[in-house]
């Protein structure tokens, strides 16, 4: 598999919601974090933020449900695109997505999403904390597994 996709470390976000400015000023050109495309979800009272974007899935509901294809996905770039001069506005996409993705934008009167800013996302270079980064996809899976493989080699320590 080939690409590069978003990776959030939750713990070091800070919920500053930096990512939501700079991602409305680069796509509509105004600091308007209602039209961001990455959104941080905040649970104040245990201090726990995460930013979240499209998933990009394999097999993504949204363009299942997409009735002019405005939303659909890119196999080479391994994402799902909407095309602006496709959509119509009818958020089936919006009620698809499990992840609450994308966003029905009420000034453009479209469905967006997070395009990784045409290969410089923004929310990366801006995010003073580095809780987000963009990666290739095989660097996230080795992290998994090297992961997944330290909580094995940690439960066999207590169980000796």
């Amino acid at each position: 598999m080939h690409g590069k996709v978003l990776v959030v470390e939750h713990e070091k976000c800070t919920g500053c919601r930096q990512c939501e400015l700079v991602c409305s000023v680069f796509h509509n050109g105004a600091s308007n974090p209602s039209r961001a495309r990455i959104k941080v979800m905040k649970w104040e009272h245990v201090g726990f933020y995460l930013p979240m974007t499209c998933q990009n899935c394999e097999k993504p509901f949204c363009t299942e449900v997409c009735p002019t294809k405005a939303c659909h996905r890119d196999i080479e770039n391994q994402r799902v695109i909407i095309d602006k001069d496709k959509c119509i506005g009818c958020k089936t996409c919006v009620v698809a997505c499990p992840f609450g993705h994308p966003f029905f934008d009420p000034i453009d009167r479209v469905t967006v999403k997070c395009d990784y800013c045409d290969g410089e996302p923004q929310c990366v270079r801006f995010c003073e904390v580095k809780a987000i980064d963009y990666v290739e996809v095989d660097r996230v899976q080795m992290a998994k597994r090297r992961e997944v493989f330290t909580k094995f080699s940690d439960l066999l320590k207590i169980e000796r």
